[in-house]
């Protein structure tokens, strides 16, 4: 079968229940950032939004690529310093946790750097957003969390445990944290899509690893309407991931050049053939709510305030090469006219 993803994509401008407050993105500067960032001002719905970032020339860029728009601010800082947290953090709502070391091979060269961002950084963002009150938080995961083989899915993993943790630090206070967990993004930094046409103009030769590869596949304006929906439903605790397409690699290759000659390569280190979202072992606490599954924690506090759902049988497991949905032929070059 051939859609699009199952996403929704809230139509009116009290849909993300933010009310004129303000948020707060980390990371901000990239794809998803900029994305979140129009899309929330084009429907009117923050007073003001934050963007935290290290990279002073990418804030420049932004702030003129928006136009200078009077409710957005521009903090430099990095996760890794939980006291510029703190201090950013102050007088925020809502906070979008999207910063992260994503590139597998410079965490697996560099592994310990991947740990003080994706862990160290998760873990200062959760008690900056306790200390000074922010009310929600929604932090960005990967398909690579889920049995992770390489050191960028391993760090995710921890960051992720360490959030829907982070309910429990909270305690009696108003903070609550919830996590969203989808695949490959189509279009932003990094995607195999810009990769894949820039090799197609230069020599006509497309590198695939394996013909079987599979992956999860969502547009970059899916993810941020799944995120800012996560945020409407979220109570604190969820693992929110969403039913999305697979693709294949090979159909992939041939939608964005139809020409051109496919040379397998190998899969390279911490590759996997398919990628997964729910483990046989995460899917026995796992309930399906629609349009999106809910992974609950494990811990006795989740039933104060559980989001009711259809359990899933047994022995399921969400993976890109089992799902029912796929993105092929019309469909796919579709996707990628957006790209």
């Amino acid at each position: 079968m051939t859609e699009t993803a199952h996403v929704r994509s809230p139509s009116d401008v009290d849909a993300f229940g933010l009310d004129g407050g303000t948020l707060l993105v980390t990371g901000g500067t990239g794809s998803f950032g900029q994305r979140l960032t129009r899309t929330l001002l084009d429907a009117g719905e923050v007073r003001k939004l934050i963007i935290l970032s290290r990279d002073e020339l990418k804030q420049y860029e932004m702030r003129e690529r928006f136009d200078d728009d009077k409710r957005l601010r521009f903090f430099l800082g990095d996760v890794r310093d939980a006291r510029r947290l703190a201090r950013a953090f102050d007088g925020v709502d809502v906070v979008v946790h999207a910063a992260a070391l994503k590139q597998v091979p410079a965490a697996e060269y560099n592994p310990f750097e991947a740990v003080k961002t994706n862990i160290h950084g998760a873990q200062n963002v959760i008690d900056a957003a306790i200390d000074v009150g922010v009310r929600r938080v929604v932090a960005l995961s990967t398909d690579k969390a889920s049995s992770p083989i390489n050191l960028y899915g391993a760090t995710k993993l921890v960051s992720d445990k360490l959030f829907v943790q982070g309910n429990t630090y909270a305690g009696g206070k108003r903070t609550r944290f919830a996590v969203v967990r989808y695949g490959n993004v189509v279009g932003s930094r990094g995607s195999v899509v810009p990769f894949f046409r820039e090799r197609a103009k230069r020599n006509g030769v497309l590198p695939i690893t394996d013909e079987r590869m599979t992956r999860f596949w969502i547009t970059l304006q899916q993810g941020v309407d799944f995120v800012l929906s996560s945020l409407t439903t979220m109570r604190g605790g969820e693992l929110f991931v969403p039913k999305i397409p697979s693709i294949r690699v090979t159909d992939l290759a041939h939608a964005i050049a139809p020409d051109a000659r496919l040379e397998l390569v190998g899969i390279r280190p911490g590759e996997k053939l398919h990628e997964e979202m729910i483990s046989v072992d995460d899917a026995r606490r796992t309930v399906d709510i629609g349009d999106r599954y809910v992974i609950q924690p494990e811990f006795g506090w989740w039933g104060r305030d559980q989001l009711e759902g259809t359990a899933l049988p047994e022995g399921f497991a969400y993976t890109s090469d089992r799902n029912d949905t796929w993105l092929d032929g019309d469909a796919l070059r579709a996707v990628l006219q957006d790209a």
